[in-house]
């Protein structure tokens, strides 16, 4: 039966990515090695000014694998922090109090807003922490996080509904607004050869404070380690806390960047 033309393109169904991009995702070691040897590279990005930042890891995994990230972004001058929470085995309504409790926590201890780095389901989190406290965020960064389009586009769904005991699409509501516009800057990292995720789930509605950036070839498991990425997290991080300018691609990885325009379609 032909596709349904005058459905939506937001609502139409996507389909997780396929077998050979799911078996490609082994290359993210790859990308953490590279992340060491341009380690030098990476450490020319703008300092931090001590802000707090909360990771928060993707499913199934847990702290150790956000802990390059945060090292790296305490040696740029950031007070980051783990979640502190185990393994990540999903719940995003069963995680809310515990999350905000952990946000709370941190800006009080710190005394300042604090900028949440979410990957994968991570990012869904911290997505959804923003909408519940703007008050306490300073800004959003997700990496090849799913929380748009048709969510169920991915090749995690199934286990992620078994260990959570929660449907990807329990809660409408919810999920409508975690895909919304955010009340702080926010920026969307993915990759269109995410072999976990379809990339549009990651796409956000660019504005002042939003935006979309595409990292070429960057896997799903290494996207967190991607020094690419990283580079883009750091600079993000920089940004004067109520202030936000469009991400500048002519950096050290400039070439491993999308423009701007295909980023956003």
């Amino acid at each position: 039966m032909p596709a349904d033309r005058s459905q939506p393109p937001e609502m139409s169904q996507l389909r997780p990515p396929g077998l050979g991009l799911l078996l490609a995702e082994m290359r993210g070691i790859f990308e953490f090695n590279a992340s060491l040897l341009l380690s030098p590279l990476l450490m020319r990005a703008p300092k931090g000014d001590g802000h707090p930042v909360l990771t928060l890891p993707g499913f199934l995994a847990s702290d150790l694998s956000m802990a390059p990230m945060r090292r790296y972004l305490k040696e740029l001058g950031y007070d980051a922090h783990a979640w502190n929470m185990g393994r990540n085995i999903g719940g995003i309504s069963r995680m809310r109090t515990a999350l905000r409790e952990r946000l709370a926590g941190i800006h009080e201890s710190s005394g300042r807003k604090v900028s949440l780095v979410g990957w994968s389901l991570g990012g869904v989190y911290a997505r959804d922490l923003a909408l519940q406290a703007p008050q306490l965020v300073r800004y959003v960064v997700t990496l090849g996080s799913p929380f748009a389009n048709d969510v169920r586009a991915t090749n995690a769904t199934r286990l992620y509904e078994a260990l959570s005991g929660e449907a990807v699409d329990h809660d409408p509501e919810l999920r409508e607004a975690i895909s919304g516009d955010l009340p702080v800057p926010t920026t969307s990292i993915y990759s269109r050869a995410d072999g976990v995720v379809n990339w549009r789930t990651c796409l956000l509605r660019p504005s002042d404070t939003a935006e979309n950036i595409e990292v070429y070839l960057a896997s799903h498991v290494g996207l967190g380690v991607n020094p690419a990425a990283l580079w883009a997290v750091a600079d993000r991080l920089a940004q004067p806390e109520g202030q936000f300018r469009q991400f500048d691609r002519s950096g050290p990885f400039a070439i491993a960047y999308a423009p701007p325009e295909q980023a956003q379609s």
